[in-house]
Order: structure tokens, then C-alpha cells, then sequence
């Protein structure tokens, strides 16, 4: 704002490019918002179709019957299982190596040609379609190793498909501790690890929670990485080890949905809706692990 000579103020107004580019800022506000509210629109309206279609059929008997040839019998009981002797296991093997990378790469790795690669490669595997990781667990997993489609091959292929992007966020909230603790905690006479285990880690804990239930949550989800190295469509009974053949609750959506009867897709709504809730609760608790790391 500025005065004139006698008293009265005035606006200053851009001209020229200045103009033009403070028209184009508000315009792409606007015009990203509307992309945002589109997908929100979408999203709300295949959620609200869903619920409309699978809503009747989530019960305690849906959740702990066995699937059935009959859609009215037909239940979640044993991909429910097998998803989290799935799950369990991937979070098992791919974490502490996901974290363990992550750690070495911002703290420990010498800067040079190899570590570019390295961090290169990361990012470009992170971006690999899920079908191309059921391709490798196929013939590395299942058949060089005889794993067969068990549950430890599963395991094995979510967890190299979940590393890569574990590792980019992981050592993205390693590289936001500020230098200052680092340096404090050296000076202290403190070693290295010491460093990194007691003031480096619990900082960056938030977002390594936070990147890590992510990358599960896209494990958590997966069917094609599975149906790749064979996970059978049809279980009737409740796992109890490792090298057991197996479903997901993924896995049994697809099947539902692939059934022509109407009741049957009623199942696979019903299901998606549990999914959903089990994914959104994962994120849920992303949120408050993150919130109390910061807190302390």
C-alpha cells in the first residue's frame, strides 16, 4: 500500500509479465483444486457404489466362514489368515533391511559413482509394476529355490517389491534430522552408531513409521504380484505354516468378481469394504505413531 502526496492511498498494481504470471499462479490453484476435487468425487462415488452393493453382506459370519460354492455361505475366514501370515512375514524380511539400507545410505555409505547408482536403481525399481516382481518371485522363488506358491514365496515377492520404496522414505526422514544433533551428539564424544542408534534413528522415526505402513499398505492390497506365482482362489481350511499353499483377501476379491452370479460380486463388495477399513485403520495408526515419535 501506498500514500499520495496529499493524503490518499493507492494500490500498486503488477503489469507486463509480472501480471501474467500472477494470473497464471491463480489460475493453476484452480486449476489443481478442481483436479483434486474430481479424483475426490470418484473416489467417494465408487466408495459410496460399494458400500451399496456390499454393506448387507458384512457380518461376523462373513468374516469367519470359510469360502463356499454358495455365495450366501461363502466367507473371508481363510484369505483373512493368510493375509496375515503374508503380511507378518513381508514386514519380517523387508523392513529391517529397508531401514537398515536406508541408514546406511545417508550415514554410513562413502559418497561417490557407486552410491549414485545405487540410490538411482532405488528409485527406479520403485516404480516397477507389481506384475513384473510376480514374474521374478515366479522364477527365482517358486521354481529355482522350490518354494511352490507357499506362503514364504509370497512373502519373499512383497518384500522386494515393498523394499525399494521403504528405503526412498526411510532415507528421506533420515536426511531431515538436522545436521545440529549430529554434530552435538559427536561432540559429546559420542561414536558414530551411537549417534545414529540414539539421536539419528528416533528422529527420523516418524517418517520411517509413516513411509513403512504406506509401502504395507500397497502390500496389503496386491494381486497380481501373487496370482503370478500361483495363490490359489480357493482355500477352505487355516494355514499354520510357511511352506502352505494359500490366499489373501485380494485374492479372493478376484475370484468373486471373475463369478458371474450377482451374489457372488455382492461378496467381493462386501470384502473390499473390510479391505478398505483395514488399510484406512493402517493408516490410521501411521498417523498417531507419528504424532506420539514427535511428541517425544
Amino acid at each position: 500500500m501506498a500514500v499520495r502526496p496529499g493524503g490518499s492511498d493507492f494500490s500498486l498494481r503488477a503489469t507486463g509479465s509480472v501480471a501474467r504470471r500472477q494470473a497464471l499462479s491463480r489460475a493453476s490453484r484452480y486449476v489443481l483444486l478442481g483436479a483434486s476435487l474430481v479424483g475426490v468425487v470418484a473416489l467417494i462415488t465408487l466408495l459410496w457404489d460399494t458400500a451399496a452393493a456390499g454393506a448387507s453382506r458384512v457380518s461376523w459370519d462373513f468374516v469367519t466362514s470359510y469360502p463356499s460354492r454358495r455365495a450366501a455361505d461363502a466367507g473371508l475366514r481363510s484369505s483373512i489368515i493368510g493375509s496375515t501370515w503374508v503380511m507378518a512375514t513381508t514386514i519380517l524380511l523387508a523392513i529391517p533391511i529397508a531401514v537398515g539400507t536406508a541408514l546406511w545410505i545417508e550415514e554410513f555409505a562413502p559418497k561417490g559413482r557407486f552410491l549414485t547408482i545405487v540410490q538411482l536403481n532405488l528409485a527406479n525399481l520403485a516404480g516397477v509394476p507389481s506384475i513384473i516382481y510376480g514374474i521374478l518371485g515366479l522364477a527365482v522363488f517358486v521354481r529355482y529355490f522350490q518354494l511352490g506358491p507357499s506362503i514364504l514365496a509370497g512373502s519373499l515377492t512383497l518384500a522386494l517389491m515393498i523394499i525399494p520404496m521403504t528405503v526412498i522414505a526411510s532415507t528421506e526422514a533420515i536426511r531431515q534430522v538436522p545436521p545440529s544433533i549430529r554434530d552435538g551428539s559427536l561432540a559429546l564424544g559420542a561414536t558414530h552408531w551411537q549417534t545414529v542408534w540414539h539421536h539419528v534413528l528416533p528422529g527420523a522415526m516418524p517418517g520411517i513409521m509413516t513411509g513403512t505402513i504406506l509401502a504395507i499398505s500397497r502390500a496389503a492390497g496386491e494381486t497380481a504380484a501373487l496370482i503370478m506365482i500361483g495363490a490359489f482362489t480357493f482355500i477352505a481350511y487355516d494355514n499354520t505354516s510357511l511352506m502352505e499353499d494359500f490366499t489373501t483377501v485380494p485374492i479372493q476379491i478376484y475370484n468373486w468378481t471373475i463369478r458371474p452370479q450377482e451374489a457372488f460380486r455382492e461378496n467381493a463388495a462386501a470384502a473390499i469394504l473390510l479391505l478398505i477399513a483395514a488399510v484406512f485403520s493402517l493408516n490410521l495408526i501411521a498417523v498417531i505413531v507419528r504424532e506420539r515419535f514427535r511428541r517425544y
